[in-house]
């Protein structure tokens, strides 16, 4: 006697394994959608973040820079006193140390330093320096620096808007590409009913919670509650939390009936398709 098929999970949230499993049966639109919110949550956090955390220090340390100054053929030429502290918040700091000297080290998480030759990001980390180009020629003080940044500060936030977006959909592309066959191998064996293209659908619903926290943990990085090693540590469990999910989301996805598990399980015998 054949089992009757179990009932498939409706897909409207993907915050648990067996909403995820909806996802696998619903529609690739669908999926989408889901993933479009996410996203937009996410990219609406990231320029929440530089609007309310970077982008005041920005605006301090362009007012306190000075009248004269300007950038020629990829050496800055600095007419005030160095090395200078031109603004510093919780979480970012800008100098100017036109040698390098190390004189000043401010304890915001990332300090953009700016030295005759090349600009220099201190971190955790340590420090990566960017030489300057030999062809910037522009001026480097409050009376050319002011009116392009309030131009440019707008755009920025949505480039960065559609840049965080357009990052979420291609990562989520490509980790569901990666972890669908893992899921499919694992339906397969487990006799649930999914397919290869469902297992792509739930595997990349299966990255929303891990998204969730990380949207979480940028929220809480902003107020302070975090700080740069704990928002690392999010990122990287935020992925693990993807596989997690990922695993539990197929096991709650619905058994085949017997009959079916027996046509398509070679390891399952004749009594299943018996039965």
């Amino acid at each position: 006697m054949t089992e009757p098929a179990a009932a498939k999970p409706r897909a409207w949230q993907p915050l648990t394994p067996r909403g995820v499993a909806g996802f696998a049966y619903a529609s690739w639109g669908r999926l989408v959608l889901v993933q479009f919110i996410f996203a937009l949550l996410a990219a609406a956090t990231v320029v929440w973040f530089l609007r309310s955390d970077w982008f005041p220090t920005v605006r301090q340390a362009i007012q306190n820079l000075p009248e004269l100054g300007e950038m020629q053929s990829g050496k800055l030429n600095w007419h005030d006193s160095s090395p200078v502290l031109l603004a510093e918040g919780h979480f970012l700091a800008f100098n100017v140390d036109t040698n390098h000297s190390g004189a000043l080290r401010s304890p915001a998480q990332i300090q953009v330093e700016f030295g005759r030759d090349d600009i220099r990001f201190y971190s955790l980390a340590g420090y990566r320096e960017w030489p300057y180009q030999p062809e910037w020629n522009f001026g480097f003080n409050r009376t050319a620096v002011a009116p392009w940044w309030g131009a440019w500060e707008p755009p920025i936030l949505w480039i960065a808007l559609g840049g965080m977006m357009a990052w979420c959909f291609a990562s989520w592309t490509l980790l569901a590409t990666i972890y669908f066959f893992p899921a499919w191998l694992g339906g397969f064996f487990a006799n649930r009913e999914l397919n290869p293209w469902q297992s792509w659908k739930l595997a990349g619903a299966a990255l929303m919670p891990g998204a969730l926290l990380m949207i979480a943990a940028i929220f809480l990085y902003g107020f302070g509650v975090l700080d740069l090693v704990q928002l690392a540590t999010a990122a990287s469990v935020h992925i693990i939390v993807g596989w997690i999910y990922t695993v539990l989301s197929v096991r709650a996805a619905p058994k085949l009936s017997s009959h079916a598990a027996g046509e398509n399980n070679p390891f399952a015998g004749k009594e299943a398709c018996e039965k």
